[in-house]
């Protein structure tokens, strides 16, 4: 329940009032931005709330105990400050939205009523719907490890430790042409081998998409042409001239750890973990069961 100011409870009896919402949403590189469904500009606890946004929120549900509760804020893209391009790259996944009732008529007089974080964020005919979720919601993320076949670790982080600066897992390229929007015809990657790149990242140093970085779905040759396949991209259209940097991929299985970069010792998975496969696997002529590894 929340604890309303007395000045602003006392607002509340009064047969008219003047009250609206305000959502200050902090992104996770710090910026900040202020939005209200009010039709004039608001200074509320230190940020500048702007209705030129055009925002307003669905009914907003509290329950008691540890369900989630959500609400869906929605907004046309008319914001200079809110971009198609920046919901598509994903600037304001998790970002924090804290959410006020204000006295319109003395913003001095508000309460902040919910704090919640972006989940999901629909796009559909130039508008946005943004699912706020409250705290609750981290109860259902996974915590702690897996017990998986494959590595839960990030290739080149802390546990994964494998030195991406090295010349073998880097590669400056630029784009030749392209077979389809995500696929593209590169220049500079003549001398890896086929694959080296799948999974890995790409990050744009020069053209409208600069600074950005893409998943790469797949490296591979067709004749003596190099081709690399992206994820889907959105917003600012990469041109033939674009520059860029690779690194090389990892497909998290203790055969690529070992032999891609002989780091088997820091592989961060269960490769001899016998699965459903190996439960119910028929016995066969000529198989080894002597109870030696899964994996060699």
């Amino acid at each position: 329940m929340t604890d309303y100011p007395q000045e602003l409870a006392d607002h509340f009896n009064r047969d008219v009032t003047s009250i609206c919402h305000c959502w200050r949403l902090t992104r996770k590189d710090d910026a900040t931005l202020g939005f209200t469904d009010h039709d004039r500009k608001l200074f509320v606890d230190g940020t500048l709330f702007e209705p030129e946004s055009g925002l307003s929120s669905s009914e907003a549900r509290q329950s008691l105990g540890l369900s989630v509760d959500t609400l869906d804020v929605e907004g046309v893209l008319s914001s200079e400050r809110i971009t198609d391009e920046d919901i598509a790259f994903g600037v304001y996944d998790g970002a924090k939205v804290e959410t006020y009732l204000v006295n319109w008529r003395q913003p001095e007089k508000f309460a902040r009523i919910k704090v919640a974080t972006i989940g999901k964020i629909t796009r559909r005919d130039g508008s946005f719907v943004a699912e706020l979720e409250s705290p609750a919601h981290q109860l259902d993320q996974s915590n702690g490890r897996y017990v998986t076949r494959k590595c839960d670790a990030e290739l080149g982080d802390a546990r994964c430790r494998v030195l991406l600066d090295q010349p073998a897992f880097n590669g400056l390229g630029e784009v030749a042409g392209f077979d389809a929007a995500e696929e593209l015809r590169v220049s500079g990657l003549a001398g890896f081998e086929t694959g080296w790149f799948s999974f890995g990242a790409l990050t744009w140093t020069s053209g409208a998409r600069t600074g950005r970085a893409e998943r790469i779905v797949d490296h591979r040759r067709d004749g003596d042409v190099v081709l690399l396949v992206l994820q889907p991209i959105f917003g600012p259209t990469v041109q033939t001239g674009d520059a860029f940097k690779v690194v090389a991929g990892c497909d998290h299985s203790f055969a690529t750890c070992k032999a891609k970069f002989a780091n088997a010792l820091n592989f961060r998975g269960f490769p001899h973990l016998p699965g459903n496969d190996a439960a119910y696997a028929y016995v066969s002529d000529g198989g080894n069961f002597d109870g030696g590894p899964v994996v060699p």
